[in-house]
């Protein structure tokens, strides 16, 4: 047995071997005053944390005799004493989210010989109003200077050769990039800033008071985040070379009341126009064929649109938080409506779901308060948890026999629902399905269902028959003090 047993053990020892080698590699972490540090490979020091809480700091080149060439990730984060930091010549980079919620910090002077600045690196350092980018960084992070609010202006060396999502992402007060006119990488048209290997919008500048913009003829791409939070805008003409729009091009751009798509786009990215409160009206083109999820939340203005044929899904939240949005046309290219799409459309009266749906996501057109009517088509198999939760206007509700379960609180807080027939498909009825469906007075349960949820009823003060229960049914209505009816 013993010998049986022996080529297990040196399995599981293998096994776990990878594991104990990474404990016993670990890096160690060191303190040397305020500085907690790694060494490298090559003997030089990152520093990992701070602890200080110096106003005036100057970043030591030493830590106990090891040259410090890094700052990790975080060091400095929410080091909100710091107002101004010199970091010293030896130090190539700096890491994620390194001097993040600095917001006390004014001024900080980078060496030459740092390559790159990482992903948030100086993120929320809201004090900062001027930076100086030395000539040998290469790369800048993805929203490196995210929210730096006092930010008026910025040069891109030379030396950039690589920039994340937008780095300048919510500077509402910068107006000013430049770049060499020669730059192998990068051109600024009209105060704008474009890559010039891929033809796209990297950032269009917060602090800009103009109030129209015409993208310049020849670009392929609007970048992500592009012209997030440019409060000014009012209208945006977008060319017939553009084919993608990025996330959150144009999210928190309160004034931007008006937009031309062009057909030449393909896709309308996650949260494009999130929060564009003053948009009225939106043509989506037919080469569009998807709407990505939180398209157009929260575009409090926004009454009327009309989706095109080719879009074969509307992603989830969609339109949600759409107040003023009165009527929708979906089109029977769509496939599927996602989780909130419409929700909160406190205006929407009326809505047409096509034949081609094939669900419904859950919370998809709750709280739409104004919504008085509806025919789930038969192509429908699921309707997701609380669809039309706090539809308090429904009145009248079809459910298809494609349905086979009618999902948790479904119809939950519908007030103004007075009749329901459940088809024969249906199996099961989800807890809260019908609860505080205060008008609802009579019911069809099948002799299909066989699982009724928790509360499916529960103060439905109106209800006095039950039609057509079966046993199942029967015994629940007995045990709730529902009345019910016995059919042929």
């Amino acid at each position: 047995m013993k010998h049986a047993i022996l080529p297990l053990v040196i399995l599981l020892a293998l096994a776990l071997l990878p594991a104990a080698l990474a404990e016993e590699t670990a890096p160690e972490s060191l303190l040397c005053g305020d500085y907690s540090y790694t060494l490298l490979a090559d003997g030089t020091a990152e520093i990992t944390k701070y602890t200080g809480e110096d106003e005036q700091l100057t970043i030591p080149d030493q830590l106990d005799g090891h040259a410090v060439a890094s700052i990790g990730d975080g060091v400095f984060y929410e080091c909100r004493s710091l107002i101004n930091i010199t970091i010293p010549s030896g130090v190539t980079s700096i890491g994620e989210c390194a001097f993040s919620e600095c917001d006390g910090l004014t001024g900080v002077t980078i060496p030459d010989s740092v390559t790159s600045i990482g992903n948030y690196a100086f993120e929320y350092c809201s004090s900062l109003g001027s930076i100086t980018i030395p000539n040998g960084v290469k790369s800048i992070g993805d929203h490196a200077f995210l929210e730096c609010s006092s930010l008026l202006g910025i040069t891109i060396p030379d030396s950039v050769t690589h920039m994340g999502s937008n780095p300048f992402r919510y500077c509402e007060k910068l107006e000013t990039i430049f770049v060499s006119p020669d730059h192998a990488h990068w051109a600024v048209i009209d105060g704008v800033l474009f890559s010039k290997p891929d033809k796209q919008l990297i950032c269009y500048p917060c602090g800009s008071k103009e109030t129209a913009y015409t993208i310049p003829q020849g670009t392929r791409s609007i970048g992500d985040y592009a012209f997030s939070l440019c409060g000014s805008l009012s209208s945006v003409t977008i060319p017939n070379s553009v084919t993608s729009i990025g996330v959150q091009a144009f999210s928190h751009c309160e004034n931007l009341s008006s937009i031309t798509i062009p057909d030449s786009v393909t896709s309308i990215g996650d949260s494009v126009f999130l929060l564009c409160s003053s948009l009225s009206s939106v043509t989506i083109p037919n080469s569009v064929t998807s709407i990505g999820v939180q398209a157009f939340s929260h575009c409090e203005n926004l009454s009327s649109i009309t989706i095109p044929d080719s879009v074969t899904s509307i992603g989830d939240y969609a339109f949600s938080l759409c107040g003023s949005l009165s009527s929708v046309t979906i089109p029977d290219s769509v496939t599927s409506i996602g989780v909130k799409a419409f929700s909160h459309c406190e205006s929407l009266s009326s809505i047409t779901i096509p034949d081609s749906v094939m669900s419904i996501g859950d919370y998809a057109f709750s709280l739409c308060g104004s919504l008085s009517s509806v025919t789930i088509p038969n192509s429908v198999t699921s309707i997701g948890d609380y669809a039309f939760f706090w539809c308090v206007s429904l009145s009248s509700v079809t459910i298809p026999d494609s349905v086979t379960s009618i999902s948790d609180g479904a119809f939950c807080y519908c007030m103004s629902l007075s009749g329901v027939t459940i088809p024969d498909s249906v199996t099961s009825i989800g807890d809260y399905a019908f609860s505080f469906c205060g008008s609802l007075s009579s019911i069809t349960i099948p002799d299909s269902v066989t699982s009724i949820g928790d509360k499916a009823f529960y103060d439905c003060r109106s209800l006095t028959a039950a039609v057509s229960p079966n046993s199942y049914a029967r015994q629940y209505c007995e045990e709730y003090d529902i009345p019910y009816v016995l059919s042929d």
